[in-house]
């Protein structure tokens, strides 16, 4: 039967990465510790590493790009009912001039 892969959220990542910059314990040691494999920990250490360099150099980080998109696309979200709002405030004002010219008689 087949390995099952364990999946690590995002935060443990960053935590297993901070403790081997931070404390100068070796990859091994440190995914010996936290009861992972050395070459995954080694992986995201790469993966940091480069992303700081992206940093370094004025690129957006993944996660600023992600936030980004995000944005934008909430953006053009609110823009949209933005414009439908004003459709809906613009026929009502037209309704409530009809309605006096109505109630009024002119």
């Amino acid at each position: 039967m087949g390995e099952t892969r364990r999946s690590f959220d995002p935060e443990f990542r960053a935590g297993a990465v901070r403790i081997v910059r931070e404390s100068g314990k070796s990859i091994a040691s440190v995914a010996k510790d936290l009861g992972i494999n050395a070459g995954t920990l080694a992986n995201w250490m790469q993966m940091d590493r480069l992303a700081r360099e992206q940093d370094a150099n004025g690129e957006l980080a993944e996660s600023e790009r992600e936030e980004l998109t995000r944005l934008r696309r909430q953006r053009a979200e609110w823009a949209k009912e933005r414009a439908e709002l004003e459709m809906e405030r613009d026929v009502l004002k037209r309704s409530v001039v009809l309605w006096v010219k109505e109630a009024t008689g002119r």
